[in-house]
């Protein structure tokens, strides 16, 4: 068996080869243990580890494992899926929206970190709960999809009411902008949670889109764990990134890129 793992922020994501098929599994944070019994248990598996939290589950395994820097395990990640959907880019941009979001600029089969934002996964989670309560990823993602963020979000065109903006209209001018001091009591939690997923996946693909720019490319490819059945963020960075003129990509098992490079790094 194959292993490839990667422990970051809120999740350990494990891709593996068993009779040569590949597997996905992931695990919260929390679990590192119980990560760390099942490859002990493998004793005749080769590991690689990458991500934040790989110091910590190397000194949790019994066996002799390497280990790759998280952003080139990401990238050879990426390359192995992209391969997976018949899929060839010669020049484009990764941004992996994980806990945080890292951007990374890939050209001529070499990658460079160009930049992030703190926006991401951790900010989905914790502005929802102190928001509204609501705790679990699943639930904030269904209540969402059954939210409006028109009451709560000032559109460029509310600005521009009555003449034609510079500007698409349809470019949100503030997050959380509107007049809510007239409806603040009256707002639903699927419309706080709506909102607050827009709020991430504008932030992360206005700021992907200038990144693009930057590295001289068009295409995005979106990966982490933000994206995993999360529709409406999906949604959001697609339109922002189209609206913006870039052309966004969102790549199958996206989310286990880093624990795919790991993987891969063992079978070169």
């Amino acid at each position: 068996m194959i292993v490839g793992i990667d422990a970051g922020g809120t999740l350990i994501k494990v891709a593996y080869t068993e009779n040569e098929s590949l597997q996905f599994i992931k695990f919260p944070i929390a679990e590192m243990d119980r990560v760390a019994s099942w490859v002990n248990e493998q004793s005749d598996s080769k590991v690689c580890v990458t991500g934040g939290k790989a110091g910590v589950l190397l000194s949790l395994l019994n066996q002799e494992a390497r280990e790759i820097v998280e952003f080139e395990a990401t990238h050879l990640g990426v390359k192995f899926l992209l391969a997976r959907m018949e899929r060839q880019e010669e020049s484009y941009l990764v941004t992996n929206v994980g806990t945080g979001t890292s951007i990374h600029c890939i050209e001529n089969d070499r990658q460079e970190r160009i930049g992030g934002t703190g926006v991401g996964g951790g900010t989905l989670l914790g502005l929802s709960h102190l928001l509204t309560g609501v705790t679990d990823y699943e639930e904030i993602v269904r209540m969402a999809s059954a939210g409006s963020r028109d009451r709560i979000d000032l559109k460029v065109k509310h600005i521009y009411e009555g003449k034609e903006p510079p500007i698409s209209g349809e470019l949100t001018a503030s997050n959380f902008g509107n007049n809510l001091f007239a409806v603040a009591g009256e707002l639903s939690k699927e419309e706080l949670l709506a909102t607050v997923i827009g709020l991430v996946g504008e932030t992360v693909s206005t700021v992907s889109v200038h990144a693009a720019k930057q590295c001289g490319c068009s295409t995005i490819i979106y990966i982490g764990s933000s994206f995993f059945h999360n529709p409406l963020l999906k949604e959001v960075v697609t339109s922002y990134t189209l609206l913006r003129g870039a052309t966004p990509l969102f790549l199958e098992n996206g989310e286990f890129s880093g624990a795919v490079g790991a993987m891969s790094l063992l079978q070169e």
